[in-house]
């Protein structure tokens, strides 16, 4: 409980940044690509967070790096606390990057401690393991699309500063009871690890971060610029009108996540087949949206909210099957290795985002997604081929 009330509260401001960024900065005149860059940072230093923070994790216990992680996003609000003629890109990509790794400290970190928290040996759609992970994962998506509401409301009643200020001094609540009450040893490796073994070993491992890495990238290529930019823009919604979009669609992303093992314990297959198959039917929604009308908005929001169903599985079910993968003694060290390669996707996706809506529009950022997701699904093939 301390784990994920930490985690959902982190996750929440989490949220709220990034629309309160997007929004903000769009106002004042940046142009999509120029917004994707403020994330730049933020993608970048996850990237590297997930690769460091797991041999740092399996050091210094799961503890240590949450509260770190809560930490570094404190000081990151602080540091957007200042006048508005002081927020220039330089400093805004600055505090991106700490809340990067801040984000990224306290995601492996709560992902880890459920491996150490729920041990299993099987791959199993029913199992324990499976249940706590989904359940883990799609509450913080949920809460992260709260935060995208919240973000686009406070934007509109206090502003820009008063926002972060509030949400800085909830963090500082959350904090003082993590340092209070989380277990100090929770996650420590028996035999402490070397550095250069930060690099995963395994095979499925491996072959699951590649995939992964495509997952993630498919979906901020056209969510996290292209769709609130084009919304606002094209279709003149206001900011927390696309915030409550975006809101909705995490949430329900994230209620999705949580129900992910009954609906994949409906198909049967081995393991190389359940995720090989729910990625080909993410493609193929994608792959709808890129030929439907943009200039109907009711079909894009009804397409979106499809994609976000599927995608939440795929989603879970990867999320699940790595933490099966990891090792129990060092797990943080395979789970960090794991959202390296997911934060890579982000990174790419992000820039992308900017990029293509900018060049050729939100159609061909569709297009792309599609291509992602199809490779994933390819790469789904190399794990091994356990029955589920």
């Amino acid at each position: 409980m301390l784990i994920t009330g930490n985690y959902w509260a982190f996750t929440i401001t989490d949220g709220a940044l990034r629309m309160l960024v997007v929004m903000y900065f769009h106002q004042l005149g940046y142009s999509p690509l120029a917004i994707a860059m403020l994330f730049l940072f933020y993608e970048v230093f996850g990237v590297v967070t997930n690769l460091v923070g797991g041999w740092l994790g399996a050091r210094l216990g799961l503890n240590r790096t949450m509260n770190v992680g809560l930490g570094l996003q404190i000081i990151a609000l602080a540091m957007l606390m200042v006048p508005a003629g002081m927020l220039t890109v330089v400093w805004v990509m600055a505090a991106q990057a700490l809340s990067g790794i801040a984000k990224d400290l306290n995601k492996m970190s709560a992902k880890s401690a459920v491996k150490v928290l729920v041990p299993t040996d099987s791959v199993d759609v029913n199992s324990a393991l499976y249940r706590w992970v989904a359940m883990l994962t799609g509450s913080k998506n949920a809460l992260k699309g709260l935060g995208f509401f919240v973000g686009g409301v406070l934007l509109t009643l206090i502003g820009f500063r008063g926002a972060v200020i509030a949400m800085a001094v909830m963090l500082c609540a959350v904090l003082l009871l993590s340092l209070w009450r989380l277990k100090a040893d929770l996650g420590k490796q028996k035999v402490k690890p070397k550095f250069s073994e930060i690099f995963s070993k395994s095979h499925a491992i491996n072959v699951l971060s590649a995939a992964r890495f495509c997952l993630f990238a498919s979906r901020d290529v056209w969510f996290v610029v292209a769709l609130p930019v084009f919304l606002y823009d094209q279709h003149g919604w206001s900011h927390w009108t696309v915030g409550g979009l975006l809101a909705a669609w995490i949430i329900g992303y994230g209620g999705v996540q949580t129900q992910a093992p009954k609906l994949t314990a409906l198909v049967k297959g081995d393991v190389r087949t359940l995720t090989a198959g729910w990625a080909a039917a993410l493609a193929m929604v994608a792959i709808l949206l890129a030929v439907l009308p943009l200039a109907q908005v009711g079909w894009l929001v009804v397409g979106l909210f499809v994609f976000g169903v599927l995608f939440a599985v795929n989603s879970s079910w990867h999320s699940y099957l790595i933490v099966h993968y990891a090792r129990a003694d060092g797990v943080s060290m395979d789970v960090g290795f794991y959202y390296m390669a997911n934060a890579m996707g982000r990174l790419v996706g992000t820039i992308l985002s900017g990029w293509l809506y900018m060049a050729y529009g939100l159609s061909t950022c569709l297009w792309v997604a599609a291509g992602l997701v199809a490779v994933s699904s390819v790469m789904a093939l190399a794990l091994p081929g356990q029955d589920s």
